[in-house]
């Protein structure tokens, strides 16, 4: 092999070596993941904050607190801080003023039980607080507790006059929020499980006319509470918003939107009652109102007994009649009879 060929072969031996190098430089530096910059770790105490919307009146769960990292030079005196508050303390306080999701929870935003003005602080605007007494069939057992929600049924007796009965249950007033049971509004926790404990009575939320119909519901029959599911509240709000009843502006904010959704959400329900009847259980039971004995204002028309001429009682008549005078005797003659 001349000098020339030897030279030129060596060339190509060297570019080829030069790229395979380079092409594998290029594979490797694409396969290297690029280092990012860590966040920067929070510093600061952990404070008490809400985990979502707290309007005024709102009774504290534990869902509703939680501990967050926050600004040292942010902090106030005021605040709630981990280590040096006990959240099982605050379970069952009412939020005296509005906290967003997110903002932390000051000494002077909560009422206490037995401090002054606390089942007031409990009530929205324009609502009551009405009890009504339970037992542990009517109550759910216990179930219930201060920030439910729940039905009130009406279990009641019509007696007629030919002795028969109708009996009936009715659900007359529907999403009423509990405030307390007993005089209870907490839930006591024990090894982190909530005791159930029977009560005897319910103080609920109403509207002024709402008070007035479960006072009356208390003088006819047995009133008993059914505890609504959580997932309720999001449908009856979607059928409020499909039919109409829930007008929301054009213009409204998100912030107006969600405030009116919320007070749609919490508004008791006193409209489309069901009821159930004792024919709807069981076929020896009445499904309709019982016969009443009409009244009437005619004596000789109620069949009421009266005195013939001679002293003799005269017989039970009913339906039309008219009076017969002959002579000095005076009889009562059936309409349609000679």
């Amino acid at each position: 092999m001349d000098r020339k060929k030897l030279v030129l072969l060596l060339g190509a031996l060297i570019i080829a070596i030069g790229t395979a190098l380079a092409a594998r430089s290029m594979f490797a530096g694409a396969a290297t993941p690029q280092a990012e910059a860590a966040p920067p770790v929070p510093q600061g105490p952990r404070v008490l904050v809400a985990q979502r919307a707290l309007p005024a009146g709102t009774i504290i769960t534990a869902d509703a607190l939680g501990f967050q990292m926050w600004p040292e030079d942010l902090v106030q005196d005021a605040y709630f801080l981990d280590g040096e508050a006990d959240i099982s303390k605050l379970l069952g306080t009412v939020v005296r003023l509005p906290i967003t999701a997110g903002e932390p929870v000051t000494q002077g935003s909560l009422v206490k039980p037995g401090d002054s003005g606390f089942l007031a602080a409990a009530l929205g605007p324009g609502m009551r607080a009405v009890t009504v007494p339970v037992s542990a069939q009517t109550g759910v057992a216990g179930f219930v507790f201060p920030g439910d929600r729940v039905d009130l049924m009406l279990t009641q007796t019509v007696k007629g006059d030919d002795g028969q009965s109708l009996k009936a249950s009715e659900t007359i007033l529907r999403n009423l929020r509990v405030l307390a049971t007993d005089q209870s509004t907490t839930q006591e926790i024990v090894d982190g499980q909530t005791v159930v404990r029977a009560f005897r009575t319910v103080t609920i939320e109403v509207t002024p006319k709402i008070a007035e119909k479960v006072a009356v519901a208390q003088t006819i029959g047995t009133l008993s509470l059914s505890l609504r599911s959580i997932a309720d509240n999001e449908s009856e709000l979607e059928r409020a918003v499909a039919a109409g009843e829930i007008k929301i502006p054009d213009d409204a904010t998100p912030e107006e939107e969600e405030k009116l959704l919320r007070q749609a959400i919490a508004r008791p329900i006193d409209q489309s009652s069901s009821y159930v009847t004792g024919g709807d259980v069981s076929r020896f039971q009445r499904s309709s109102m019982p016969p009443a004995r009409p009244v009437m204002s005619d004596p000789s028309s109620a069949g009421i007994s009266r005195s013939s001429p001679d002293g003799e009682a005269a017989p039970i008549r009913s339906g039309p009649s008219v009076r017969v005078t002959r002579g000095k005797t005076t009889v009562e003659v059936p309409v349609g009879k000679n």
